[in-house]
């Protein structure tokens, strides 16, 4: 499906995600066709840049770079877009800018006439706590409505997280299984070896709880917990995702920092945000009652890696068991950096007598998949053209996640680890040994 005739516009034209994300993405669209000449892609800002110097920032291709243009403020904004696109079917706003901005930016939208016709793309963080969010909601929601905003969870863009709901509705042979009485805990795994880098000042003034379980983790714990939805459309799916999310109760919580943190650039020097966070969770409702679920987040680990691991209940005293020291399966699904699904069974050991080991079964997407995995802000963009809101998040199902962790943002004392290493927990949980998968499907 090829789109035409569409004015995508950035907000923010001139900062480093239009830079790193954005344009590539757009570049990489037109590559394959799914967006033609008709369409005009517009930066705007307050930056003065002539269309030459505005295209002269970006590495793509000759062809696409005709395409863009460049437009100072809002005002005006309506004309220039009408004569740069002769027939005008849809305008996409992407707001590349911070959440302080997403007000005053559409009012001006509003004003200056482009609310009927146009969807608004805003970026995660959506919202600083609840009552932010809120907010923002009420603020964007006074001049577009809910099908014309699209709040951007890049993870929800990634094949291996789409992936989850395939696994699960797709094979009957897991379906029956996935619930307490075959489930012993669900353990959520999201490492990164670097520390802030240059965001500094975002990040102290953020957190891990905000800047990943908020969002991400949540987003990922709903997919592979919620119930089936009635069908694959965006409003039935985000309908369970938000009955799952009302389930949830958080159970503890504890917040690290890395040693050296407070010397890094744009950091208070006696900051007290956390840059690792464990959690323990469970839902109330009749198919997870009773599970354990964890997470444990994080920066300068040692090592990156996002994972999610199902560990299946003990076999009883019987049999191999006798013992108890068969292994319970697990289910290991790779998000980042390397996709993947990894089944541990048990088997007989060849040659010896009764002597089971584990093994395991695996499914990587480089192996499977000759095309290469589309990068997620294509997915995204392409979905906004199109007008499909499935990898999207709704209004409900942000503040409904701030409810859930409002009670723990910036609570707690804050333990301290070294760089590179893993924060020693506090919960009485065996976690599952992810670093043992992360060779595989890499």
């Amino acid at each position: 499906m090829c789109l035409s005739n569409c004015a995508i516009v950035i907000m923010g034209a001139s900062g480093d995600l239009t830079r790193r994300k954005l344009m590539p993405a757009l570049n990489q669209l037109y590559r394959k066709g799914k967006i033609d000449d008709s369409n005009v892609v517009i930066g705007c800002g307050r930056t003065n840049f002539a269309d030459q110097s505005f295209r002269e920032r970006f590495d793509v291709d000759e062809s696409f770079a005709k395409l863009l243009f460049y437009h100072q403020h809002i005002q005006g904004l309506k004309h220039f877009i009408q004569s740069r696109c002769n027939k005008l079917s849809r305008i996409i706003v992407f707001l590349s800018q911070p959440p302080s901005a997403y007000g005053p930016t559409t009012r001006e939208l509003v004003e200056e006439g482009l609310s009927k016709e146009t969807s608004i793309v805003i970026e995660k963080p959506f919202g600083y706590d609840l009552q932010s969010a809120r907010e923002i909601n009420r603020v964007i929601g006074s001049g577009f409505s809910e099908k014309q905003i699209f709040r951007i969870d890049h993870y929800l863009a990634k094949e291996a997280v789409q992936n989850l709901m395939v696994f699960r509705f797709a094979n009957s042979v897991f379906f029956p299984v996935w619930n307490s009485h075959y489930i012993e805990s669900i353990q959520i795994n999201a490492l990164e070896s670097e520390g802030v880098v240059e965001r500094g000042a975002y990040f102290d003034r953020s957190g891990t709880i905000r800047d990943m379980v908020q969002n991400h983790l949540l987003q990922l714990l709903s997919l592979l917990t919620m119930e089936a939805p009635v069908t694959l459309d965006a409003d039935d799916i985000r309908r369970q995702k938000i009955n799952l999310l009302r389930s949830i109760t958080v159970t503890g919580c504890n917040r690290f920092q890395y040693r050296g943190y407070r010397e890094e650039n744009a950091v208070a020097r006696d900051s007290m945000t956390e840059t690792f966070t464990e959690l323990s969770l469970q839902i109330n409702n009749f198919r997870w009652a009773g599970i354990p679920i964890f997470i444990r987040t994080g920066k300068a680990l040692h090592r990156r890696g996002t994972e999610i691991g199902l560990r299946f209940r003990q076999l009883p005293g019987i049999l191999y068991n006798e013992t108890g020291a068969v292994k319970p399966n697990q289910i290991i699904f790779k998000i980042q950096p390397s996709e993947g699904i990894i089944i541990d069974l048990s088997a007989k050991t060849p040659g010896a007598k009764g002597l089971i080991s584990g093994t395991h079964m695996n499914f990587c997407y480089r192996d499977s998949f000759a095309d290469a995995v589309p990068e997620a802000y294509q997915l995204l963009l392409y979905d906004v053209l199109k007008g499909d809101h499935t990898l999207f998040v709704s209004a409900e199902e942000t503040e409904c996640a701030w409810s859930l962790i409002q009670d723990h943002l910036d609570k707690g004392e804050l333990g301290m680890y070294d760089k590179g290493s893993k924060p020693p927990g506090k919960f009485d949980v065996d976690w599952i040994d992810f670093d043992a998968y992360a060779g595989i499907c890499g």
